[in-house]
């Protein structure tokens, strides 16, 4: 009889071990670092992890609003300190003024967007807070004045606080033309 207790005893202790193991093995597995980033306001490599995947859908109801000009949608998403920089070297702060920029620019043109890919990423920031960020490519389009259609590949990397968008920044690319001259 002993020997059955013991038996199962180990059997038990095995069994939480394992369990033990498979908990600490997931935690880890979700905290893999996927790359690093020069965080502003540090001067040492920081690890980028998987970020919260959450925020895709924000960002795609986010582009929604832009491309049906919904002011009151975009503004309900934007953080009220919202901050937005530009591939031009432009700076826009704040939720209002951002508003007002596009009012302006929804009343002269007919941006739309389209999301091609998205990333969610974390980094600890120079207070060794979590920030939430997501690297998106998008397609914009637009017809200038003259009629002339506009097309750019855009990246938007944007940084997230409490399910809000706090910063927006643009890079962006022309469309390709293979007999364009090649240059940087």
């Amino acid at each position: 009889m002993k020997k059955i207790y013991s038996l199962m005893l180990v059997l038990i202790m095995a069994t939480a071990c394992q369990i033990v193991q498979e908990n600490n093995s997931s935690e880890r597995d979700s905290l893999v670092e996927i790359g690093s980033a020069l965080m502003e306001g540090t001067n040492t490599m920081t690890p980028i992890i998987a970020g919260e995947v959450s925020n895709q859908a924000v960002w795609l109801d986010y582009i929604n609003a832009h491309n049906e000009k919904n002011l009151a949608k975009i503004e309900e998403i934007n953080a009220e300190d919202w901050e937005g920089y530009t591939a031009d070297g432009s700076v826009v702060k704040g939720s209002k003024a951002h508003i007002e920029v596009l009012d302006n620019w929804f009343k002269s043109a007919n941006p739309k967007w389209e999301v091609k890919w998205m990333i969610a990423n974390a980094a600890k920031n120079k207070d060794g807070a979590l920030e939430q960020w997501l690297t998106t490519g998008n397609d914009y389009t637009d017809v200038d004045a003259d009629g002339n259609e506009i097309f750019e590949h855009n990246v938007h990397d944007i940084l997230f606080v409490n399910g809000k968008i706090k910063k927006i920044n643009v890079y962006k690319r022309a469309k390709a033309q293979e007999a364009a001259e090649f240059s940087y």
